[in-house]
């Protein structure tokens, strides 16, 4: 099993014997044998050491939008000179967020760089969105990829939504989200994403699934996300990593040995 969408650095080991290696380990333990570690601004090397460092990890590089006003003139040859290690394997996470205030232009301009430099690279594009329907999904079309696609992480948003990214060849990533009991609309996507554009990620040490919602989250706990998404659309976790494990290869074509 893959955790497709997780953040090993800001997982607190301070407490933790053997640091890092202890939650591979139990992520190992759980049947999680790899993880994609998601940057979120380019100055924070650490997805990229851990990937370096350790077999079970790839990384991301990529600037999230919530942060894009830390590094506004990003350009595409940064994005490209970032990527030549084997072991990023995707761009991201970047997208549009307008939870908590109107989405920017900086916003904007730096998904766009994103979304550029993943066509020139030939590497998906690992997607946050959040009360930014219409537009994340025009400037996918506009400026993303039409060969190399990618992913929605942690998706809330509506079917209508999965449906056209689906369209556009993207990949939708269920997080602990899906494990609540009153998350109906992510429920209803659950049941619709096809068995070949469905993925499953943790976003630790956020959002833990039932039954350790409300406490730090980590990869060994996507196994609770496929039972969840399992038990939803009627089939066996066992199923459901099998799937999402040959979709993320599929997807994440750098990751193949």
């Amino acid at each position: 099993m893959i955790d497709s969408h997780c953040h090993l650095d800001c997982i607190d080991i301070s407490d933790r014997e053997g640091g890092i290696q202890s939650v591979l380990d139990l992520a190992r333990d759980h049947g999680v044998d790899r993880m994609l570690c998601i940057s979120i601004t380019l100055e924070n090397d650490a997805p990229r050491r851990l990937a370096k460092t350790y077999e079970a990890v790839w990384a991301t590089v990529g600037i999230h939008p919530c942060h894009s006003h830390e590094e506004p003139e990003v350009t595409v040859n940064q994005l490209l000179e970032l990527t030549c290690a084997d072991s990023v394997i995707a761009l991201g996470e970047t997208g549009l967020d307008g939870f908590h205030e109107p989405v920017t232009d900086v916003q904007r301009e730096s998904f766009v760089t994103h979304l550029v430099a993943g066509k020139q690279a030939g590497l998906p594009i690992v997607v946050h969105t959040r009360d930014a329907r219409d537009e994340t999904i025009e400037l996918i079309k506009t400026h993303g990829s039409t060969e190399v696609p990618g992913v929605l992480h942690c998706f809330t948003e509506s079917w209508e939504m999965a449906k056209r990214a689906i369209d556009l060849g993207y990949y939708i990533s269920m997080s602990g989200i899906v494990s609540f009991p009153k998350a109906t609309n992510v429920h209803e996507v659950c049941r619709k994403i096809p068995d070949d554009r469905l993925l499953i990620e943790t976003d630790s040490p956020w959002l833990a699934p039932v039954p350790y919602r409300g406490k730090p989250n980590e990869p060994a706990f996507v196994s609770h996300v496929a039972d969840a998404v399992a038990q939803i659309r009627g089939t066996k976790p066992e199923v459901i990593a099998d799937q999402t494990t040959e979709n993320f290869f599929r997807l994440f074509r750098a990751a193949n040995p």
